[in-house]
């Protein structure tokens, strides 16, 4: 019994199928994480340089640079 079990937990150790899928997984979160919160990062500064930009257009300020 001692003998299956020792076999049953080496085979299971040295067997790596399926951890590149897990890796492409966790790369593959990371990714989108990371996006995530760069487009909410900088959506609020590019929506502001487009709401004065539409303003200079509009003619509505006079402060356009």
């Amino acid at each position: 019994m001692k003998r299956i079990f020792a076999k049953t937990w080496s085979r299971f150790k040295s067997d790596e199928h399926g951890v590149t899928l897990v890796e492409y997984g966790i790369a593959l979160v990371l990714a989108v994480v990371v996006g995530t919160s760069a487009l909410s990062t900088l959506g609020g500064a590019v929506g502001d340089k487009m709401g004065s930009a539409e303003d200079c257009l509009d003619g509505t300020t006079t402060t356009c640079s």
